[in-house]
């Protein structure tokens, strides 16, 4: 999906200088990718084509015949659902001609691809996420609690809250070439067909570039959280 899916982390103040560096990046990426968005968002590509339809395009080309293209309201909600076979593109996106919207519909095209020819990574990950939902939100409390408790039952809870958000860290670290991968599509795709003239591609490069760090910033807190949790319980029993 387009949009980015943050980790959930407990707040303590105890070690929260390790979360700076990520939550920063956090806040740079996505300040990044609303700045070129805009942008690339102004300006009109000369195909002519919208989102809708560069997206069908690509479907068509690679076969996808029982894909559908739907409207959903927002901006930047762009997603595909492999359950339903469904790539929704956003109010920002479905009907608009600029680059920025047509890079986005191809990057979600991608995606489509990616499900449709058993990309590996891809299918880890959709694998992974009831994990990941359970992992980012009970784990921390999990280890959380465990700190609170004497050794025993605070071991024991603590390895189990580390145990579930590792397969969320999982989640969030399989992304990563899930999301590069649908970009690199998306661009061969635009440049092969002629959707986007070699100069627009690199406008939409930018977008979808940034976009990447959104999920580059989401791994690197699920780790800096993971070693939070780690150095407390190491403080702990010091």
């Amino acid at each position: 999906m387009f949009a980015a899916y943050m980790p959930y982390y407990t707040m303590n103040f105890s070690y929260i200088w390790i979360l700076i560096p990520a939550i920063l990046l956090g806040f740079a990426a996505q300040m990044l990718v609303k700045s070129r968005f805009n942008k690339y968002n102004q300006v009109r590509a000369g195909s002519g084509y919208t989102g809708e339809e560069a997206a069908k395009r690509i479907l068509r080309e690679n076969q996808l015949h029982d894909v559908r293209v739907e409207r959903v309201p927002g901006t930047l909600t762009d997603h595909y659902s492999p359950k339903e076979k469904v790539l929704r593109l956003s109010d920002s996106t479905y009907q608009s001609n600029s680059i920025a919207a047509i890079g986005v519909a191809a990057h979600e095209a991608g995606h489509a691809v990616q499900h449709a020819t058993g990309y590996m990574p891809n299918k880890v990950r959709s694998s992974l996420v009831p994990v990941a939902q359970i992992g980012s939100s009970i784990g921390p409390y999990l280890a959380i609690m465990g700190l609170m408790f004497q050794s025993g039952t605070g071991d024991l809870l603590f390895n189990i809250g580390i145990i579930l958000y590792l397969g969320a860290l999982l989640f969030f670290l399989v992304t990563l070439p899930v999301e590069f991968n649908a970009s690199k599509r998306a661009i061969a795709s635009l440049d092969s067909s002629g959707m986007l003239s070699t100069e627009e591609l690199k406008g939409a490069k930018k977008v979808l570039n940034a976009a990447a760090m959104t999920y580059v910033a989401s791994a690197l807190t699920a780790v800096l959280s993971l070693l939070r949790l780690i150095l407390m319980a190491r403080g702990r029993r010091r």
